[in-house]
């Protein structure tokens, strides 16, 4: 997964690993791994997580409705992703929104493109 433009203490890249949610059976739940580096703990990037957790939807296999919690109880991130015509279903453009303490008040949506790994 890369992220165009990430602010500043996130990553370029990170990685997302999705499955059937084991409740929710219509669901998807799982994990964003990013490497925060020596930005972890920054004030910028303080309410991220070097995994967060994910948890969210597909919708009609090509609109993905995602939330992340790094502390697992409040939402840090959203992302709204939707499948790439002629992908074979193997990549997703969208936007990841900072919804952490740490963001600021306009926060930009930071565009993505997830490319499903074999």
């Amino acid at each position: 997964m890369r992220f165009s433009n990430p602010p500043a203490g996130l990553p370029t890249q990170a990685t997302l690993r999705l499955q059937q949610h084991a409740e929710f059976t219509e669901s998807l739940a799982g994990l964003v791994t990013r490497d925060l580096g020596a930005a972890a703990g920054s004030p910028a990037i303080a309410s991220h997580a070097n995994q967060a957790a994910l948890a969210g939807d597909l919708e009609d296999g090509r609109l993905l409705l995602l939330d992340e919690s790094s502390d697992r109880i409040s939402i840090t991130g959203t992302w709204n992703g939707e499948l790439i015509e002629g992908s074979c279903g193997k990549q997703f453009q969208g936007s990841w929104k900072d919804t952490s303490r740490s963001a600021a008040d306009n926060a930009p949506d930071v565009p993505f493109t997830l490319t499903k790994l074999p």
